[in-house]
């Protein structure tokens, strides 16, 4: 389905979330009482009341953030003043406000862990902007990351996303108003994605991270499959062959990479894997797993600009070595290990 247009989507989809939350809240006993009687005809812990749960906190999280976040538009003088620093900053803050109250309900709801194995996960030199390069697998794990770099390292992220995740109004209206880029699928989009990416990633100052996806997309079997045939189809055999012997992982597209360093050459990198989300790859996946009492195993390499190598090619290659480097540790902590190297 197309997206709206924005007015469509800030003068109808904002407000009917709110409307909705307020309809849901005074009829919540209602729906608890329900989910209550249907939970000794399902398997697992109270498994229809966790659901109507988290869909409730949700839907009442995002209507809070537009709240708050048309505040904001408020005392930004309508907008005016929304780009300026100092509400950029609120921006941030807010997002990292919000982000903390939906992991602390994650870790009581779902009895989620988020464990950080290894070295200090920000080794960056302080005053050095940060490329974040990380794998995409389950559902979640973008916003664990955006967590961990708002509220853990105190960075201000620039995000690559897909356009789709501007059905959801809060995320529509918080990170249009911040230096993010949304991409179109690839029939819409204006301009190559590694212009767009490269004007994103131009000007980070100290404390900026940009983050991007390589895999552009969640891992799958069949995905992995197809990154592998698109590969061959274009004549990269080395490259495919490397892929498959990638077993945890997607091949890893190098455009954004390459335009990102090109923008930004004094910025360092960090690659970052997790483990936890890989078996929850559909709906019916993550119903199965409710409760999910999982743990989520995150790794964090950082590499200074100086050692990253200067060629096209030995970039490629390097990003290959890198992304086969997180396949291994991938393959280590699947079932639960606990020291990365």
């Amino acid at each position: 389905m197309p997206l709206p247009p924005r007015w469509v989507r800030r003068l109808l989809l904002a407000p009917g979330v709110v409307l909705l939350a307020v309809a849901v809240v005074t009829t919540l006993p209602v729906w608890a009482f329900a989910a209550l009687a249907l939970s000794p005809l399902v398997p697992g812990r109270l498994r229809p009341l966790r659901l109507l749960w988290i869909g409730c906190l949700y839907l009442v999280w995002d209507a809070a953030a537009l709240l708050a976040l048309f505040a904001l538009w408020l005392a930004s003088g309508f907008g005016v003043w929304k780009r300026t620093p100092p509400f950029q900053r609120a921006h941030y803050v807010l997002a990292g406000h919000f982000l903390q109250v939906f992991f602390w309900q994650a870790r009581w709801t779902l009895r989620l862990r988020i464990d950080v194995v290894g070295t200090d996960p920000d080794t960056a030199l302080p005053g050095r902007p940060e490329l974040v390069l990380c794998r995409h697998a389950g559902p979640g794990d973008s916003f664990i990351l955006i967590h961990a770099l708002v509220n853990w390292f105190h960075r201000e992220p620039r995000i690559v996303l897909k356009e789709s995740l501007q059905w959801d109004p809060a995320i529509d209206v918080l990170l249009n108003r911040l230096p993010n880029r949304f991409l179109a699928p690839a029939a819409d989009r204006r301009g190559s994605v590694t212009e767009q990416i490269g004007h994103l990633a131009t000007g980070l100052d100290d404390d900026d991270a940009f983050v991007i996806f390589p895999e552009g997309g969640n891992f799958t079997p069949r995905r992995r499959l197809r990154a592998i045939a698109r590969l061959r189809s274009r004549g990269l055999e080395r490259m495919a062959l490397r892929a498959e012997r990638m077993r945890h992982v997607l091949a890893p597209q190098p455009g954004g990479l390459l335009a990102a360093l090109d923008a930004a050459p004094d910025a360092g990198v960090i690659f970052v894997a997790h483990t936890g989300l890989d078996r929850m790859l559909t709906v019916a996946d993550v119903w199965r797993e409710l409760p999910m009492d999982k743990r989520i195993i995150m790794r964090f390499w950082s590499v200074p600009p100086e050692e990253i190598p200067a060629g096209r090619q030995e970039r490629i290659d390097w990003l290959f070595d890198w992304w086969s480097r997180i396949d291994e540790w991938i393959a280590a902590h699947h079932d639960g290990g606990v020291d990365g190297a």
